[in-house]
């Protein structure tokens, strides 16, 4: 009867039960927003340490690194120059981590308004300052046109958060006498009249300086291919598998009539 004839104590009774009575209890609309919603209520503000809040990053940057086929071929480490903004300590202070966050007021018994303002914590002023690095980027026998090599943390700085990344794509130049088509390559040979009648013998330089010998005693005609298996590019996945090399034979033909000898000879 004394609870609920003292309205304070009748609304921490309400509130609490009997332990709200114990040990001097006192309410705030903290406590009570808490004990309606429990640890879900601080989602709309009541304890900003409890948010999970993201981390913000800088840019990635995406940079084009021209291989030629060679490089491709055989492998290769490349050495890139890189000018990096990077954050440094300066005098005075700055906001920082600002972030929304809720704030909830008690308007009266059982009313409570939810407000939205800008929050910002103190942080030590920061400064950008280009610094030059050298980055070494593995070329792997086999790389593919577009493929992506990541550097992580090496992208855009942000004063409030993480770096992005730097990742170099991969692009592969035109070779005069090669052309890639997967893992097999494409030549053009040309031959004379009568190599094409009676046969030939010759060597193809490869991408690494090898040669490649071909030998026909056949009749070959304008367009006629000859498969040269292994002879390709190393298999990215596999490097101990290679493709194909395909060689279509293109015949000159005279550009001036036979003369009686050439015809009997």
């Amino acid at each position: 009867f004394q609870v609920l004839s003292d309205e304070e104590k009748r609304k921490q009774y309400d509130a609490y039960g009997e332990e709200g009575l114990k040990d001097g209890h006192q309410s705030s609309h903290g406590d009570i927003f808490s004990h309606f919603f429990g640890d879900f209520g601080f989602m709309f503000g009541g304890n900003p340490r409890q948010q999970d809040r993201n981390i913000p990053r800088g840019s990635d940057i995406i940079v084009d690194l021209e291989v030629t086929l060679e490089e491709v071929y055989s492998g290769n480490f490349v050495e890139v120059v890189r000018n990096k903004p990077v954050a440094r300590q300066a005098p005075g202070k700055r906001k920082c981590n600002c972030r929304q966050e809720m704030r909830t007021t008690q308007l009266g018994p059982g009313r409570f308004q939810m407000t939205q303002e800008v929050v910002c914590d103190e942080c030590p002023n920061v400064k950008l300052v280009n610094e030059e690095r050298t980055l070494e980027v593995e070329i792997e026998p086999g790389v593919r046109d577009g493929m992506e090599y990541p550097f992580i943390g090496e992208g855009e700085p942000h004063v409030d958060g993480e770096p992005g990344d730097l990742r170099f794509r991969i692009k592969v130049l035109k070779h005069p006498v090669f052309e890639r088509r997967g893992d097999d390559l494409y030549t053009n040979v040309t031959i004379s009249l009568v190599e094409a009648l009676t046969g030939f013998e010759m060597d193809i330089t490869h991408l690494d300086g090898h040669k490649v010998h071909v030998a026909r005693d056949k009749i070959t005609k304008p367009g006629a291919k000859l498969w040269k298996k292994g002879e390709g590019l190393p298999n990215f996945d596999n490097n101990n598998i290679k493709g194909s090399l395909i060689i279509t034979f293109d015949v000159e033909f005279p550009k001036e009539q036979l003369t009686n000898e050439q015809r009997e000879g």
